[in-house]
């Protein structure tokens, strides 16, 4: 088990867990290449969650929403205390347990946890309780979740969405730009995604700089392509890419997958 993955070559577009997803790669005998898709930008530089906090903070709050540990936990140490005090009342929901956890390190008590932390899990729950007329906070991360507020609205909720990270393009493009041609050249044997703006801008990139249509083919061809869930999936969904996704949203868990399928392979390169 240990070098089950010799042989293979394996890209990470992942920022903010290349390093962990590159080291349980390595331990399991593949070669890693590093290319981020995005770059994470904490919104308190630019006062775009605090303008939100305000909005939230402006009339009394029904639902609360948090749908990542890091992200929720981030929007608390930024606003304080008064939002904590101001949240109490409401009744949270969090999209499994690292965002429990962060919700019971605010010193707030949710309600309900998600089994299988998808938020279409959470959309469902809302909608049967009734949010006609109930003013429900949404922590987002990165992506928007259009759709999700969408259905919310038309039943009639008040949405307050809250981003507390933004994604940009990498600070430096080449690695990006290494992994592309290398997965044009037919050196990588897989591609795990772990975001959604991630597998996004990696798409995106080889559009910008028209090679979108080889770097397409080449996928087509015989990359493993895992995304760690439905959402992080969507992108490579609607690019009609093939791909699968562990049993549960976690890094551990698609580096299994990886670990499993890539041996049933030959290594391309």
């Amino acid at each position: 088990m240990q070098d089950v993955l010799s042989g293979f070559t394996v890209g990470v577009t992942a920022e903010r867990k290349a390093e962990e997803i590159g080291s349980l790669l390595s331990r399991r005998g593949a070669r890693v290449l590093f290319g981020a898709a995005m770059h994470t930008v904490p919104l308190p530089e630019d006062g775009e969650l605090a303008t939100a906090t305000e909005r939230v903070l402006s009339a009394p709050v029904d639902f609360v929403v948090a749908i990542t540990g890091v992200g929720f936990r981030g929007w608390v140490e930024a606003a304080g205390d008064a939002l904590v005090e101001h949240l109490s009342g409401a009744r949270v929901v969090a999209r499994g347990a690292k965002a429990k956890g962060a919700v019971r390190g605010a010193g707030l008590r949710e309600e309900w946890t998600s089994p299988s932390e998808e938020s279409a899990e959470i959309l469902t729950y809302l909608l049967e309780r009734g949010v006609a007329g109930k003013r429900v906070v949404l922590q987002v991360h990165g992506d928007p979740m259009l759709d999700f507020r969408r259905e919310l609205t038309e039943a009639g909720a008040e949405v307050v969405p809250v981003a507390v990270y933004r994604w940009t393009d990498p600070v430096d493009l080449d690695p990006l730009d290494r992994l592309i041609d290398a997965v044009i050249a037919g050196e990588v044997d897989a591609l795990p995604f772990t975001s959604a703006p991630a597998a996004t801008n990696f798409l995106a990139r080889a559009d910008a700089t028209d090679r979108g249509d080889a770097l397409r083919e080449a996928l087509r061809d015989g990359v493993f392509i895992a995304c760690v869930g439905p959402v992080t999936a969507a992108p490579i969904v609607r690019a009609g890419l093939p791909h699968e996704t562990p049993d549960r949203a976690r890094t551990a868990a698609l580096i299994r997958l990886v670990a499993e399928r890539l041996p049933t392979r030959t290594p391309r390169a």
